[in-house]
């Protein structure tokens, strides 16, 4: 906790950083908001099965629209992209306001609806390769995206939260105002940020079907390895649960509790509340040698507390056992994430996590879809206990192959993992961060006498101090000495200059070796960050500092 305290404070200190996180937490709130009234919306019209309608009828288009924003991301600049996102929202979600306020038909209001859900897919991924340009040393880059994941945890509490306030007395379309307003807000915050500009416009060659291919390709990819596609299930069948709970906090509000429509907001806010203090859980899972012990835990502590919901129904009980099973899905994520990097052959990690992004949208509509046929068929406490038992009977399926993926993948080591805990730069990284690095380091012995970089070489690894002293020097001149726990390295990575000084073993040194893309993936937070991180180093040229 003082850690992540740490951070965020190290971020509000910054302008730029603090207006792209604040903008960035009005999203998520937005985001988890007007979901919740959409769904309240439609199953007040015509209960869950509307409600499944409604939601398929969103969750698909934006499924489809994902790996496009993320392909544009990639191809313009970021700034503009990221506020034409932020008003793009602003636009939509008004007009969704607009359509409920003058009680447009279902069909209509639906429609403007889905362009929300769709505007919102360009958020996420241009602000994960946007931080790097904004930031100043590679400890406010990992900083940063240490508070957007906080971010993103908070709006999925605070966002339905206030849904829940304003629909006590009031309705769905007073929801899509507010935060057509936040989403106004989040445009302002972003604009004339202090970005490093790259060159802009759509890449020479473009065609319809490269862009297919670019998008797509990672589906075909997962298709053809099997276990990274049996974690990919099953981490997309908690995806499906999300979306059925999507439309039982909804159900369960109104029709099992009798708490009015306000309930589907509070009960949404207590799941992401669990899904905070998850979040902090996960820091324990960083250098496990085994995760599928870990999954089974959180699966249960996910599925178990959905399934009490119907035999303990009250507005005491509801929002604990809510609460507890957003702890268990926050756990169960970064569980399965972690050994799915471990197991993924690392020229495939940036296309599985796309493939996941995508594939989130379309497993919410399957969870939505089957929650609302069950409910309406069969009632509430059937489609709370096929929630509760859906990530259980998955991993219990495939527990014999998933565990010996998990004896047979990658191990952390455990004294990389003491030693980079401690680096202000890894510090706060979350566990799957974490293991993509550990995963690829190497360690090194090297003679006392050893240069080992040279000023003016090229930049190819980050080094960190286990055993030995070396000297810093410049042009002959000395800088400084380094001893245990103590890194060099990252300016010309950061950089993508040669070498700024010169590193010489005093004694005999153990190093810990952190290849440059794979730094460059950690310290940015998302591996298509890399090609940016490369313009946008830390000064740390300071006297005494210089550190290649």
């Amino acid at each position: 906790m003082r850690e992540k305290l740490r951070v965020v404070l190290a971020v509000a200190r910054d302008p730029g950083l603090a207006r792209i996180e604040l903008a960035f937490l009005g999203f998520r709130m937005g985001e988890s908001a007007t979901w919740v009234a959409i769904l309240v919306y439609a199953y007040a019209l015509g209960g869950a099965r509307v409600a499944a309608i409604v939601a398929l009828a969103q969750l698909i288009p934006a499924g489809l629209a994902a790996p496009f924003a993320a392909y544009a991301c990639d191809r313009y600049r970021r700034d503009r992209v990221l506020l034409a996102g932020y008003l793009l929202q602003a636009a939509t979600i008004g007009a969704t306001a607009l359509a409920l306020y003058s009680n447009a038909s279902l069909v209509v209001t639906v429609i403007v609806a889905s362009t929300t859900l769709m505007a919102d897919t360009i958020t996420r991924p241009v602000q994960a390769v946007i931080l790097p340009s904004i930031t100043h040393s590679p400890a406010d880059l990992t900083a940063a995206n240490a508070v957007s994941g906080l971010a993103d945890n908070l709006g999925i509490f605070f966002g339905p939260l206030v849904a829940g306030i304003l629909l006590t007395g009031g309705r769905p379309a007073d929801v899509f105002a507010v935060f057509a307003g936040v989403s106004l807000v989040s445009a302002v915050l972003t604009l004339r940020l202090p970005v490093v500009i790259e060159p802009t416009g759509a890449r020479p060659g473009a065609t319809p079907g490269a862009i297919l291919r670019g998008s797509f390709g990672g589906f075909r990819d997962i298709a053809h390895e099997r276990r990274v596609l049996l974690i990919v299930l099953v981490l997309s069948s908690g995806m499906v649960v999300i979306g059925a709970l999507d439309l039982l906090f909804v159900a369960v509000a109104i029709d099992l509790l009798h708490a009015g429509q306000a309930w589907a907001g509070f009960l949404s806010a207590a799941f992401g509340f669990g899904g905070v203090l998850g979040a902090l859980a996960t820091v324990a899972l960083v250098g496990r040698r085994r995760m599928t012990p870990a999954l089974a835990g959180s699966s249960a502590l996910f599925g178990l507390p959905i399934l009490l919901i119907s035999l303990m129904p009250s507005t005491l009980t509801a929002p604990i056992l809510f609460g507890s099973s957003g702890a268990g899905f926050s756990i169960t994520s970064v569980a399965g994430q972690t050994l799915l990097q471990r197991v993924a052959p690392e020229w495939m990690l940036a296309r599985v996590f796309g493939v996941l992004e995508s594939l989130a949208m379309f497993s919410l509509a399957v969870g939505a879809v089957a929650s609302g046929t069950i409910v309406s068929t069969f009632g509430i406490g059937w489609g709370l206990f096929a929630a509760g038992i859906l990530v259980p009977l998955v991993l219990l399926g495939s527990w014999i192959e998933l565990g010996a993926l998990d004896r047979g993948a990658r191990q952390p080591d455990a004294e990389a993992v003491a030693l980079l805990k401690h680096l202000p730069i890894f510090a706060p990284l979350s566990a799957p961060s974490m293991e993509r690095i550990l995963a690829e380091l190497s360690w090194l012995d090297v003679p006392a006498g050893h240069i080992v970089i040279r000023e003016g070489d090229p930049g190819d690894r980050f080094y960190v101090l286990a055993e030995g002293r070396v000297e810093v020097s410049l042009a002959g001149a000395h800088l400084s000495h380094r001893g245990p726990g103590d890194h060099f390295g990252e300016i010309a990575l950061l950089r993508n200059v040669p070498r700024t000084a010169t590193v010489t073993a005093l004694t005999p040194l153990r190093l810990i070796a952190i290849e440059r893309d794979r730094f460059l993936e950690a310290v940015t937070g998302h591996p298509q960050s890399r090609r940016t991180a490369e313009v946008v180093a830390a000064e740390q040229m300071e006297v005494g500092g210089l550190s290649g």
